[in-house]
């Protein structure tokens, strides 16, 4: 059986602030600038009011605590992890923390290791929920970034079980891991989650394939034990995000996808005589490769071969593109349809490269008319073209990681659109934490209910055993019912106090005050309760 550790070795956070509303700190906050100094970026944090902080996170080997290590095999379990951390899990709730590993900081190479297919989530989930400090989970993983999302007891020991976790599934040491690494909490993970689903940390601004992604995390997730309140919550406030930025915003204009930044870069590379000339071979028929092909038709081009296992998708495609002259050839077929393009899409779900140095290296050149190079443009995670393929003189490659080319030949805009957006999620942030915070006084609500009903039965019945046992039903339900609504007409006041929905003035802070002070009043104290249930409850788990 498992034991919870009451040591651990950590990470130290280093801020490294800069000064609000400089272009830098501005840009930090977009995603749009990542610059590693001891560490790499953190995130954003973000305040009440505007401004934000750069954060960079230096791993460091902590020293051992001295706290005594939690069995939970003991009797006395339960109270000796909390006499070792009474502080860290009475005085801060469950914390949402997001661990993630992105483009923007972490090579493809590292990213396609750590990559968790979509039929996986749901295991991924539950492994991640069996993990001693985590009571909530969702995975994010696309081409571009791969994402946990945790409601976690404790914030280090919930990111110190959560890394070791990513390293086992993926073979790479936590030290390594750590290097690339950025890691969230509560507001500014919530924020980076919006800032995602509407296309703000993407590499092309706008995308529309991330919020799709977003909500298929919902999707998968529904009936998954784990993706619980707080996760949930989360993820479809994102949704709402995602759509209004997108409504309220120009944001979605020019390139908004992966595949249409991969348009845009081949075209880039090939004189723009021959864009309507080149011969475009778009490999793999699914979601990514059929945008491909929308965009080339969207750049002029009438005509280009497509590889894929079967005939029914690219049918479907070419029935959808009218006027388009879609050429359909087996993978028996791939190399020769290679050896007659110009420029070469890649977008399969290979585990494995399809072309490697020996593949491209006996294949004839291609005109100079159009570069004189034959582009390989890889948007698939694991890549399905090798980087040794670079070393063949008459061939280039170009993976997702490349892309960045494209979307810093509009950097201006982009940052306009931005900010426009980022109105948007402030707002949109301060509701959701409006919600979040409101859910701390649901267990007030509950065992003051609780506590007026003991009260009420039990004087209740003083009263009908005074009254002898000839009392007519009729008598008894009307004596319980005034006792029902005695009781009822005094909790109305404190529970309209307890709640925060946004209906009048009352601000999160005073809902709070009021919440302590009827735990005091009455003597309620919900921290311990739940501590004791969570912990009691992980310890049953791990026991199973």
């Amino acid at each position: 059986m498992a034991a919870v550790s009451g040591s651990f070795a950590g990470s130290k956070l280093v801020a490294l602030p800069l000064p609000k509303g400089s272009p830098a700190a501005r840009a930090a906050c977009f995603g749009f600038s990542r610059v590693g100094v001891a560490g790499k970026r953190t995130g954003c944090s973000r305040r009440r009011g505007g401004g934000c902080r750069l954060s960079y996170v230096r791993c460091e080997v902590s020293a051992a605590s001295d706290a005594p290590a939690f069995d939970a095999s003991s009797a006395s379990a339960l109270e000796q992890l909390k006499a070792s951390a009474v502080d860290r899990y009475t005085k801060e709730r469950s914390s949402i923390v997001v661990i993630g590993l992105s483009v923007h900081t972490t090579p493809v190479e590292m990213r396609e290791k750590l990559a968790i297919p979509e039929a996986e989530w749901p295991r991924a989930i539950a492994e991640l929920c069996n993990l001693n400090h985590i009571e909530e989970a969702a995975v994010l993983s696309t081409c571009n970034r791969m994402e946990i999302y945790v409601v976690a007891l404790s914030q280090h020991r919930g990111v110190k079980e959560v890394m070791e976790w990513m390293s086992k599934t993926s073979g790479i040491p936590v030290s390594e891991l750590c290097q690339y690494r950025f890691l969230l909490y509560n507001g500014d993970a919530t924020h980076h989650l919006f800032e995602v689903s509407a296309g703000l940390d993407s590499l092309v601004l706008g995308e529309g394939q991330i919020l799709a992604q977003v909500k298929q995390v919902v999707k998968v997730g529904q009936g998954v034990n784990g993706f619980g309140r707080n996760i949930s919550g989360l993820f479809k406030h994102a949704i709402t995000v995602g759509k209004r930025v997108r409504t309220e915003t120009n944001i979605a204009s020019g390139a908004v996808s992966v595949s249409s930044a991969a348009v845009e870069l081949a075209l880039m590379k090939i004189p723009e005589s021959s864009h309507v000339t080149a011969r475009m071979l778009v490999i793999g028929a699914g979601k990514m490769g059929k945008l491909v092909i929308k965009h080339l038709v969207a750049k002029g081009c009438t005509k280009m071969v497509v590889v894929n296992r079967s005939e029914e998708k690219v049918a479907a495609i070419r029935e959808e593109m009218n006027g388009v002259d879609i050429i359909y050839e087996p993978l028996s077929e791939m190399m020769r349809c290679v050896a007659e393009a110009d420029a070469v899409f890649t977008s399969t779900s290979s585990e494995s490269p399809l072309f490697l140095k020996e593949h491209v290296s006996s294949l004839p050149p291609v005109s100079t008319e159009v570069g004189g190079l034959r582009l390989f443009v890889d948007i698939s995670v694991p890549r399905n073209v090798g980087s040794c393929v670079n070393e063949v003189s008459t061939a280039r490659v170009y993976n997702v990681d490349d892309l960045k080319e494209v979307v810093e030949a509009n950097k201006e805009d982009r940052l306009r659109k931005a900010r426009e957006a980022l109105a948007i999620i402030d707002e949109e942030s301060k509701q959701f934490e409006a919600w979040r915070d409101s859910l701390e006084t649901v267990p007030t609500i509950k065992k003051l209910r609780a506590y007026a009903e003991r009260i009420r039965v039990a004087e209740l019945d003083k009263c009908l055993s005074k009254m002898g046992d000839e009392i007519p039903k009729k008598t008894r339900r009307a004596v319980d019912d005034l006792s029902r609504g005695i009781v009822n007409r005094l909790l109305h006041g404190p529970m309209q106090h307890l709640r925060c929905d946004g209906s009048d003035g009352r601000t999160l802070s005073e809902t709070l005050e009021n919440m302590h002070a009827l735990n005091r009043m009455f003597g309620l104290e919900t921290d311990i309760a739940l501590l004791e249930e969570k912990i009691r409850a992980k310890v049953e788990q791990i026991q199973k």
